[in-house]
């Protein structure tokens, strides 16, 4: 597990803060301010993450993502987010890290999978070992169609 801490910037000005991305862990808890400052991107826009005092905010990265976009056939996705500088007070994340190989057959869900929604992945046994920065990428070495 991993546990970071990010200080009030000194001149938010002059930086974003994180720009775009998506975790690559297995799960991030983020412990959040009063202080706004998480967007998420969904259909070419960006929309405030509302700080809720008291509140953890889960987010789910590409390693659980990679999974849940096979077994789902694409019917849940990673999702992109982002951090504003200018918005960002204390804030501190765990997350946890940790790929192993593993026996099981891993692929879309029979339930949702139809003639009208036909399976994109193919069945596989484990996660690359030198899988891509971004997991999602993964899934581009087993769809049906190129």
């Amino acid at each position: 597990m991993l546990s970071h801490y990010y200080p009030p910037c000194p001149e938010p000005d002059l930086t974003l803060g994180a720009s775009k991305h998506s975790d690559s862990s297995f799960l991030t808890v983020l412990l959040p301010d009063q202080i706004e400052g998480l967007q998420v991107h969904r259909e070419g826009y960006w929309f405030d993450g509302p700080s809720v005092l008291g509140a953890l905010i889960i987010n789910i990265g590409e390693t659980e993502t990679f999974y849940r976009q096979l077994i789902s056939n694409d019917k849940f996705i990673s999702s992109e987010h982002r951090v504003l500088a200018n918005r960002v007070s204390v804030a501190c994340f765990f997350t946890t890290y940790g790929i192993r190989p593993n026996p099981r057959v891993y692929g879309p869900m029979r339930e949702l999978v139809s003639e009208e929604n036909p399976p994109k992945y193919r069945e596989i046994t484990s996660l690359l070992t030198s899988a891509p920065k971004d997991l999602t990428e993964a899934l581009l070495c087993f769809p049906f169609k190129i």
